[in-house]
């Protein structure tokens, strides 16, 4: 025991040398951190508070066209923007002068096209009524006639998701136009008088509603935010980017002979292969906490959500333990196998960078497709992640993370195994 505390030391001292691992153990996670959770903090409220910049070109003047404006007004989502420019060319000008990231060009022909398709609905219905279903339609009517489509601008450096968004949400607006003119129709051609507002209010919100609940198993509902998402996650990374300073030392004391030369003393090298791995796994808990800590103490100060931690602390502590004790073998197992301490930290952060990609840290899992979603399940950082996320999104107690504790430990054991086998064949022990 006293000869492992004295390597422990030993490790300790080295480490402190070392001021650039330490920046980029510590100092590059909480910058990485602060960095992303206020990017992707933005785009939750831009989503959910801040509304995006349309401009609409309206070349129809009848009163659908308004109704229609009106109703895109109503989504919440947009900040709309009229001009009056006909052409493409000057509404992709106009979205420029007003930094907007959409533009929509309303035919001269809408209001009417809603009327011709609002009436051919109306005459069905009534044929359906009266049971004449062989009658022609009223003539000016065409009951297969499609409504002139709107033509949406959108910048280029909108993401797919967003557009889609975009596009579902004008499409709500546009059928909240076509379902008031055929309500209204309809009552016309029925009761020969205005449908009332009151009854058209009435009709137009009966619709049923949605309510969207975060699911967790042990039944709170609180919302996650995007520290919730950001901090466990850059917190693996972290972790795993101890390889920088490990792995490094690792192969220095390689060059330097001083695998042999223990050989030569009364000790066992295990000793000193367990004191790494204790020492670097108390660095993995301080960044951690120190990230962790951050989360809770100084996001609230600037301006972003605080970090809520979970309500089983000694899970957390548990999946912290076993995560960074994973991160650790795995610097130990690339500084063994690499010659020189370029190709360890070339390597090592290529590698942690890759793991991370395939783990789901900067691309959700569940995004992923074929091979993608498949190299998902060999990377440690994916198990790391999925029980940060169970523990810190669903609020799980420790028997929901034992799986992946077991398979992150499995792994563990596995480049232990291949680190042990390493060092043999290279003549260290």
């Amino acid at each position: 025991m006293f000869k492992l505390w004295l390597s422990v030391k030993k490790d300790i001292r080295i480490l402190l040398r070392d001021k650039v691992g330490i920046s980029l153990m510590f100092v590059m996670p909480i910058v990485l951190v602060v960095v992303v959770t206020s990017i992707q903090n933005s785009t939750f409220q831009l989503v959910a508070k801040n509304k995006l910049p349309i401009v609409i070109c309206n070349t129809d003047t009848g009163k659908a066209s308004a109704q229609f404006i009106e109703s895109v007004n109503n989504i919440g989502m947009f900040e709309v923007v009229q001009i009056a420019s006909t052409k493409s060319a000057f509404i992709t000008a106009d979205m420029d002068d007003k930094d907007a990231m959409l533009g929509v060009v309303i035919p001269s022909n809408f209001s009417a096209e809603i009327g011709k398709k609002a009436q051919a609905a109306s005459d069905k219905a009534m044929e359906a009524f009266s049971g004449q279903t062989d009658s022609p339609a009223v003539s000016g009517a065409k009951p297969n006639n499609d409504l002139t489509s709107l033509t949406l601008y959108y910048n280029p450096s909108l993401q797919e998701s967003m557009r889609f968004s975009i596009q579902g949400a004008v499409q709500s607006a546009l059928q909240i136009v076509q379902t008031r003119q055929t309500l209204r129709t309809l009552y016309y051609d029925s009761n020969d008088k205005e449908l009332p507002k009151s009854l058209e209010n009435e009709m137009l919100n009966s619709s049923a509603k949605i309510t969207m609940l975060p699911a967790s198993k042990d039944g709170t509902r609180t919302a996650p935010n995007a520290s919730q998402h950001n901090v466990p996650a850059w917190t693996i990374f972290a972790m795993f980017f101890v390889i920088m300073s490990l792995g490094g030392s690792v192969v220095r004391e390689k060059v330097s002979g001083s695998f042999i030369r223990l050989k030569t003393l009364p000790t066992n090298f295990l000793v000193g292969l367990l004191s790494k791995q204790i020492t670097y796994l108390i660095v993995t808990l301080l960044q951690a906490l120190v990230i962790f800590s951050m989360g809770i103490l100084l996001f609230p100060l600037i301006g972003l959500p605080p970090l809520n931690l979970p309500s089983d602390l000694f899970a957390l502590f548990l999946v912290t333990l076993v995560c960074g004790w994973c991160a650790v073998s795995y610097a130990i197992c690339v500084g063994v196998f690499a010659n020189t301490q370029e190709q360890s930290n070339g390597f090592g952060a290529i590698s942690i960078v890759i793991l991370a990609c395939i783990g789901g840290l900067m691309v959700p899992s569940f995004a992923m497709q074929g091979l993608a979603k498949t190299l998902t399940n060999i990377s440690p950082m994916h198990w790391c992640l999925e029980a940060y996320y169970s523990l810190f999104l669903e609020n799980v107690k420790l028997q929901h993370v034992l799986n992946n504790i077991g398979l992150l430990f499995i792994i563990t054991i596995v480049i232990q195994i291949v680190t042990y086998l390493g060092l043999k064949r290279k003549n260290l022990i």
